[in-house]
This record gives C-alpha cells, sequence and structure tokens, in this order.
C-alpha cells in the first residue's frame, strides 16, 4: 500500500510540475514565474541604480563611458561612429527589449510565432499589406549604401551583445508572461519599424469611404461636402511664398474621372488629432536667438514609443529622442541647431481595381495587355499549431491584399480593406533610407546642412522644422510626394489604365519649404501644406485648422519669447472650435424648454471660457454636445450597413452652423417631420446633459473635464496592470495640447538655440521598459501637469553639475 501511495503521489507530483511548467493561453507557466531565483520577482528594481560598472564588450573598437543621469537617459560618450551605434543599440535593448521585440514581430506579422492561432489573421494582414515586402525592398538600398549599413549593423551588434548576456532570469517581465524567449536582432527589424511608423502615420485612407459616397449621391453632393483643401487659409508655408523652381508638368485630370465603384470598406483617417511643431527667429526671443518647440502627437503606450539618449564622438554631440530599434536621434538638437516633426498627412496610399483574366488569376489586365501576376509566400509559424502557407498576388500597382472570400470576420482591420484592389503605397518603396536624413540632421551645424539631411528622406513624409544659432529657421515639408493629376486617389482607381499611375516623383528640392520668412516664425499643426500657388497636387485632406490658427495667432503677438512661455503654449487647452460653434449653439437653445439640471448645464456651458482645462464643467458639456451634434446631422444620411460611407470633416459641420442654417442636412430622413438646425442643436444637447447625468450623476466635480476624460495609459501589448494611472489633465482634439483617448503628445520638447543650445522635454512614460523599475513611469506626473524636464546636454563625461547617477564603461575585448 505504501508502495502504491508513493508511486501516486510521484505520478501527481510529476503531472504538476509538468503543468506548472505548462503555458495555458493566456497564463504563463507558473512554476517558472512565480520562481523566486528566475520568475518575475527578478524584474523588481530598486528607486535608483546607483554606481559604476565596467563591462567588456566583444566587438568594440574602442572604450565607451556612459553616463545616466536622473531620469534613466543615457549619456554615450563614443571615440566613432561604430562604437556610438554599438552603444546605442546595447543600451536601448537594455531597457527596452521587449518592446523591440514586440513591436518588429508585430509589423513583420510574426505574433502567431508566440501567441498562438489567436494571432493568424493579425499576422495575414501585416504580410498581406507588403509590410515584409516594403522591409526587404529597404535592405536592399542598403546595400548599396555602406555607410548607413555600418550603423545599421553597429547598432544590431550592440543589441545582440546585450541579448547574448542574458539568462532566463533576466528577461523582460512581458518574455515570462507570454513564455517565450528573445531572438537576436537582426537588421531588417530596423526596417520592419520603420515601415510600422509608415504604417502608423501614413497607412490610412478614405477613397473607398468617397467612391461609396459618389455612388450615393453623386459628383456635385460628394464635392459640396467633401471639397478639395478648403476651409484653411492658413497653410503651413505662408501664403504668398514665390517658388523658385521650374516645375516638371503635371498630368491633367482624365476623362470620365471619378467612376462609381462597388461597396467597399478601408480603414478612415482619424480627424482632429495630430502634431504641432514651431520656431521662432531671434527677434521674438528674449535672448536673440530661435527656440525651437515640437509636441508630435501619437498613441500613447507604456512603455512610450520614444527613448531618450544622447550621443557624443569626436564628430558630432547630439540629443533627443529616438525610436527603440533604430540608430541615431529623430527629434533633437545639437549645439548648432535644433529640428522637430509633425506628419504631412499627404496622399501617398491608392488602391486599384484589379481585372484577372480568368478565374485562375494568374494574368491581370494593364495597357490593353495581359500581365503575369507574381505570387509571395508567406510562411507563418504558430505556437501550438501547424505552420501556415498563405499566397499573396502582387500587380505592378502591388499586392491584392484580400481576393474573394480570404477577408476574415474577426479581424476589424482586414474587414476594412477592399477585395480585388492592389495597394500602391510608398512605404513598398526604398528610393532613399531615412535613417540618413537623422544621421546627417544630428551632425548638421547650419541650415545647407539640413537641407542636405532632407534629401536623404522618403517616408512617412513629415514636415521637418528647423532652427540655429546662426538665427536661421525654416519649415519643409518633405518625403517622397508623387506626382499625380488633380484629386488622383480621392476615390478608387482603374489599375488597367496606366493613365491612372504614378508620374514619378516631385523633386525634392522642389517640396515645399520657407526659410526665415517675414513673419518671423515657421509653424504647423498638420494643416494643408500650402496655398493654391504651389504647382503639385498633395492630397485633398488634411488635419482641421483649429490648432494651427490658435498657434499662429499666438506666434503672430509674442514677444521676447522664453523657454516657459513655449512651454506654457504647448500645455493650451483652448478651443477655436468651441470659439466657432458656440455662439450659434446657445442661441439656438431654447431655455424655457430645459429641465432644471439642463438649465444648470446651459448656464455652467454658457459661462465657459472655452478652455479644455482639467477642472471645466464647460468642456465636459460642450465636447460631447458638438460630438453628438455630428451625428445628429450626418448619421441618417452616411450611416448605411450596406454601402459604409464616412461623415463630412467637422470643418464643413462648422460652415453648416454659421453659413447655411437651413440646410438640407439638418433634416432627418427617418423621420416623417422635418427638423431644422434649432432641432438638432437642442437634441443634442439634451443628449450631452442625459450622458452626463447617467454616467457621472448630478452636476458638478464629476463633470469635470479631466476626470470624464480620464483614462489611463495602457500597456503596449495591454497587459492588465501595467498601464500608469489615470491620467486627469486638459486638453482636446482642438487645442495645442491635442488629446484624444491615448492619443496625445508623445514627447515635449523645447530647444533654446544658442552658444550650447538648452534643451528642456518630457514624455508620458519612463526610460525603462519594465514595469517593476521606479523608472518605468516616472515621468508622467511632470507630463501631466505641463511641466518640462531640464535636457542634460553635456560637453564631457565628467561633468559635476549634472545629476549622475550611474556610470558604465564598456571595455573593448
Amino acid at each position: 500500500m505504501k508502495i502504491v501511495k508513493a508511486a501516486a503521489f510521484f505520478v501527481f507530483a510529476l503531472i504538476l510540475v509538468i503543468v506548472l511548467n505548462t503555458k495555458f493561453g493566456k497564463i504563463p507557466p507558473l512554476l517558472r514565474f512565480l520562481d523566486p531565483f528566475a520568475g518575475f520577482w527578478q524584474n523588481a528594481e530598486p528607486g535608483e541604480i546607483n554606481g559604476s560598472e565596467n563591462l567588456a564588450m566583444k566587438g568594440l573598437k574602442e572604450n565607451v563611458e556612459i553616463v545616466f543621469d536622473e531620469h534613466l537617459v543615457p549619456h554615450i560618450f563614443a571615440q566613432n561612429d561604430y562604437d556610438a551605434y554599438y552603444a546605442q543599440g546595447y543600451i536601448t535593448a537594455k531597457y527596452r527589449l521587449w518592446q523591440m521585440d514586440f513591436q518588429t514581430r508585430f509589423a513583420a506579422g510574426r505574433l502567431s510565432e508566440v501567441v498562438g492561432p489567436a494571432a493568424i489573421e493579425l499576422d495575414k494582414y501585416q504580410r498581406r499589406m507588403g509590410m515584409g515586402y516594403g522591409a526587404e525592398n529597404l535592405m536592399k538600398a542598403l546595400e548599396k549604401n555602406p555607410e548607413m549599413k555600418a550603423i545599421i549593423n553597429a547598432y544590431a551588434d550592440g543589441v545582440n551583445s546585450y541579448i547574448r548576456s542574458l539568462s532566463p532570469k533576466n528577461y523582460p517581465i512581458e518574455f515570462k508572461i507570454l513564455d517565450y524567449n528573445p531572438e537576436l536582432w537582426k537588421p531588417i527589424n530596423t526596417a520592419y519599424l520603420l515601415k510600422m511608423m509608415s504604417a502608423t502615420l501614413a497607412g490610412g485612407s478614405d477613397e473607398f469611404y468617397m467612391s461609396n459616397i459618389l455612388k450615393k449621391f453623386g459628383k456635385d453632393v460628394t464635392t459640396n461636402l467633401f471639397p478639395d483643401v478648403t476651409f484653411q487659409d492658413d497653410p503651413i508655408i505662408p501664403k504668398g511664398i514665390k517658388w523658385d523652381f521650374k516645375p516638371i508638368k503635371s498630368p491633367v485630370v482624365p476623362a470620365g474621372y471619378p467612376l462609381n465603384t462597388t461597396d467597399v470598406h478601408t480603414a478612415e483617417r482619424r480627424e482632429g488629432i495630430g502634431s504641432n511643431n514651431w520656431a521662432i527667429s531671434g527677434e521674438k526671443s528674449a535672448s536673440g536667438l530661435p527656440i525651437l518647440c515640437n509636441d508630435p502627437h501619437l498613441d500613447l503606450s507604456l512603455p512610450s514609443i520614444w527613448f531618450q539618449v544622447q550621443l557624443h564622438t569626436p564628430q558630432m554631440n547630439v540629443y533627443g529622442v529616438s525610436l527603440p530599434g533604430s540608430p541615431c536621434v529623430v527629434i533633437g538638437f545639437n549645439q548648432d541647431v535644433a529640428w522637430g516633426v509633425t506628419n504631412t498627412g499627404s496622399d501617398v496610399l491608392d488602391w486599384y481595381s484589379v481585372t484577372f483574366k480568368d478565374a485562375s488569376q494568374n494574368q491581370y489586365k494593364y495597357d490593353n495587355k495581359w500581365l503575369n501576376v507574381k505570387r509571395r509566400i508567406e510562411t507563418i509559424a504558430v505556437r501550438g499549431g501547424k505552420t501556415i502557407k498563405d499566397t499573396v498576388i502582387y500587380t505592378n500597382h502591388g499586392p491584392v491584399v484580400y481576393l474573394d472570400k480570404q477577408k476574415p470576420k474577426q479581424l476589424r482591420r482586414a474587414q476594412n480593406v477592399p477585395t480585388g484592389y492592389a495597394l500602391r503605397w510608398i512605404a513598398h518603396d526604398a528610393p532613399n533610407i531615412d535613417v540618413a536624413t537623422f544621421y546627417y540632421l544630428n551632425r548638421a551645424k547650419n541650415y545647407e546642412d539640413y537641407r542636405k539631411a532632407l534629401t536623404y528622406y522618403s517616408s512617412p513624409a513629415q514636415n521637418f522644422a528647423f532652427a540655429d544659432n546662426k538665427n536661421d529657421i525654416a519649415i519643409t515639408s518633405n518625403g517622397y510626394f508623387p506626382i499625380k493629376w488633380k484629386e488622383q486617389g480621392k476615390f478608387l482607381l482603374d489599375g488597367s489604365n496606366p493613365v491612372n499611375d504614378w508620374q514619378g516623383r516631385i523633386p525634392v528640392e522642389q517640396n515645399p519649404t520657407v526659410k526665415n520668412p517675414k513673419r518671423k516664425f515657421v509653424s504647423s499643426a498638420n494643416q494643408v501644406l500650402t496655398d493654391q500657388t504651389y504647382p503639385y497636387y498633395l492630397g485633398w485632406e488634411y488635419a482641421p485648422n483649429d490648432r494651427a490658427q490658435r498657434i499662429n495667432r499666438k506666434l503672430t503677438v509674442m514677444d521676447k519669447a522664453t523657454i516657459d512661455s513655449m512651454r506654457l503654449m504647448q500645455d493650451d487647452n483652448y478651443s477655436v472650435l468651441a470659439e466657432n460653434m458656440m455662439p450659434v449653439l446657445l442661441s439656438n437653445v431654447n431655455r424655457e424648454n430645459l429641465s432644471a439640471s439642463e438649465g444648470e448645464a446651459f448656464y455652467r456651458v454658457r459661462k465657459w471660457n472655452k478652455f479644455y482645462n482639467s477642472g471645466e464643467i464647460g468642456a465636459s458639456i460642450f465636447e460631447i454636445w458638438q460630438a453628438a451634434l455630428k451625428l445628429e446631422i450626418w448619421k441618417d444620411d452616411f450611416d448605411d450597413t450596406d454601402l459604409p460611407m464616412r461623415f463630412p470633416l467637422r470643418a464643413r459641420m462648422v460652415q453648416l452652423l454659421l453659413k447655411e442654417p437651413n440646410s438640407k442636412w439638418f433634416d432627418n430622413i427617418h423621420t416623417p417631420q422635418k427638423e431644422t438646425m434649432q432641432d438638432d442643436i437642442e437634441k443634442s444637447f439634451k443628449f450631452a446633459v442625459d450622458s452626463l447625468e447617467r454616467k457621472f450623476g448630478p452636476i458638478g466635480k464629476s463633470w469635470e473635464w479631466g476626470n470624464v476624460k480620464s483614462r489611463p495609459i495602457n500597456h503596449l501589448a495591454a497587459m492588465p496592470g501595467f498601464g500608469s494611472k489615470k491620467i486627469l489633465n486638459g486638453g482636446s482634439s482642438a487645442s495645442i495640447n491635442a488629446m484624444s483617448d491615448n492619443h496625445g503628445p508623445s514627447w515635449r520638447m523645447v530647444v533654446a538655440l544658442g552658444k550650447t543650445s538648452t534643451g528642456y522635454g518630457v514624455y508620458p512614460g519612463g526610460q525603462s521598459g519594465n514595469p517593476g523599475s521606479f523608472y518605468y513611469d516616472d515621468m508622467v506626473n511632470t507630463w501631466m501637469t505641463g511641466k518640462l524636464n531640464t535636457l542634460h546636454f553635456m560637453q564631457t563625461p565628467g561633468e559635476k553639475s549634472v545629476k549622475i547617477i550611474r556610470t558604465v564603461n564598456l571595455k573593448s575585448k
């Protein structure tokens, strides 16, 4: 009996060990995860990481010294480029390895390898969108540029040096939760990261919605509600700038365009959220030299999208933020210049219908000929399942993302992609190597160097603001802009007709730019790039003009500006949208028809100062009111399940309210009576009050905008418990401090140019990607309150004025 009991116990123990060492769904192997010597306990870190460390590094050419300041920002002092980028790769991996791995797996369509079958369709989507195709093309271009190839390889060598130093107990906690091991970093991973940024900033399109609208309403209505680049009289390049070049002749609009088309879907562009940058000349600053500011607005996450770093070599001394996974500083400054970027929003993605010869889909029609398709086989490894082969057809325009019956029902991204259309996207091309732009900007000394650096840039197109200590300021809308005829890509295109092809690119030296304008400042907020005198077509839709208008108003009257006046301006919560809408909204509410709570809400919003500050109740009421009004006006006409469409621009709604009070669009076509503008305004106001009351109780402190808007910054993979506390700051999509859901200022930077530049900045997170570290989110409070940290721009590694918490010496083996 004792033997039987012992055997049973042994079997039970064995099964328990097997079970506890096995991953079930989202549950990690608990025995390994809870192991006090190798599990998650090993990921806890003290509040400060003090002291010094010497590490022998294989591959370094010379010794490198890295000093960390109080925010765990590494200041890397190297004697040559290779060692600088090797050290950047090493130290970035040390604090952001899982983020680097996850983001590149996501971009490459390789999540199934670690999470199993649940990610198969997402992986297929990424591959079918041509992310691998674009990354491989970038790597081919890299082979032709030995200098850029060397720095990307150096970065990879540094990352891999760190990975090789790890034992499983030291893996970032996400590897332990998901139960997989980091793999060595390949240079193509950097290419995937760059393509992911192109997808984030230039991967949306509206031509399917627009084609459906055209089909339902016809050309006149479509043009009226969706006009080309209108409502914006304040472009990035100021009106009246003379274009000092001879343009290439642009193609003419072909006869018969646009075409009515079939029902299709796509990912709609996000309206009303973006980025800001500006630079003022020394004539407007207290110092007599320029000040440059930048706050790119992106999806906020922990770890942050950015990683602060300083790189110092005998040829370079630069500080700013980098993208984990890519070398160089992307936004920043050196002792002579500063630069910052915003998204242009120009149209660099089009869809082309494909006509196949027959059911074999081996040939497609182009220019009255039948051309052979190319087939790309995608191999998807699946954890706990069989490896999948997925075949994607390519035409001369790009991948045919989905054919009939290929779109999965469970993946929302895929549902927004058409069947039978080829994707022409600048991210698939590699005419330039974008890293080279930042490599040369990091070393720039003047305006001429800035202009040279921009010639290497392709995608995603950005507005590069610039300032230097020689008192030059400039802004350039820069990237690969295809030459198109007017409205090309606003609607779907016929892929069989070569007249619809892109006609090369706008010469980089003819991209929109201005240097030292008369108004003594440059600025951008994702609005239209130029006035109508620019000789090329760049696209029809840009961000609303609200932020740009507020920025330019303030900069126009600004004098003797300081770092602090720039900081306060970045945190400005005033709403030009509210300024424009409130008079007509208030005048169309009959207060005699309001309940007691509605009357109190009306009083609050009428007294509101139009600032989306966190303590403002009026901001909450107006925000829900205007959003409800948008639905009230457009939903009955444009919310069609059989024919998916989008709503007109927010600015078009404002124009209706101000100039077309009797417009037919105020009437709800689904009711027997005829609704008026006043009916819509009153109904949406009552809805706003009712929804606030239901969710937050009687009007009071709980209605304050900070509380209504509040939400945490989520973990990159939405892992529970790894997000931030609730964010209670102000801001709105129409304010300079553009905040919307989990989207907002991902990095705020202010740089005062001088003999030695001084910089200030912050992002909502921390340097470490480890949730168990003090430095995981130590800058969130500073960011939330609109303050900035001093950016310690060091000249030597031994400076005593900087609060150094740690020194790491990398010794060449």
